[in-house]
């Protein structure tokens, strides 16, 4: 699109600071100039990048359910995590055998989504998976209470309506899903 937008920076980074940092991310908060001299601050989180599975069977796909603390209920997505593998496609593979069993034989990188780009730092690779082996999964400690469950493509759009799943990054991949021709 070319309305006259900018196409450089319109923020600049006077200093920046740690707030907080674990394992899973960093919070930063930025001093920084604005482009008609106004000062301010930015904080924000830096976390690791992430991948997001589809597992696409029989013209449905499996979810996962967890308990997800900061929201206080539990919530249905596709399977996805952070991606510590040598590869993003390594890291999709291994996060989809770890949270369900199953094991692709074919993968199908869809995009890339920014997570929250307002405030992290963080993106997902958005990959579907099909040819589908099952197995049984190994999960982290920290999922001990995940489930999955297979839906069909109108079952899962009718959770999508109804509010069970709500998680922007499972809808932001079933846009691209349906974009991609596999549809």
């Amino acid at each position: 699109m070319t309305d006259g937008a900018r196409t450089g920076p319109s923020i600049r980074q006077l200093s920046s600071e740690v707030v907080y940092s674990n394992s899973w991310m960093t919070l930063r908060e930025d001093r920084i100039e604005r482009l008609d001299g106004s000062h301010g601050v930015y904080g924000y989180l830096e976390r690791p990048n992430a991948v997001l599975v589809m597992p696409l069977e029989n013209d449905g796909f499996h979810l996962v359910e967890e308990y997800r603390y900061p929201m206080r209920r539990r919530s249905w997505s596709f399977p996805q995590g952070f991606a510590p593998a040598p590869t993003l496609e390594e890291a999709a593979r291994d996060e989809l055998e770890q949270e369900t069993g199953l094991r692709p034989s074919s993968m199908t990188l869809l995009g890339t989504i920014d997570v929250a780009h307002a405030i992290s730092t963080e993106h997902s690779n958005v990959y579907l998976a099909t040819d589908l082996t099952h197995g049984e999964s190994v999960r982290e400690h920290t999922e001990q209470d995940m489930r999955q469950h297979w839906v069909s493509r109108t079952e899962f759009e009718q959770m999508i309506r109804t509010g069970s799943v709500r998680d922007s990054g499972s809808l932001a991949a079933y846009t691209l899903f349906l974009l991609s021709g596999h549809a």
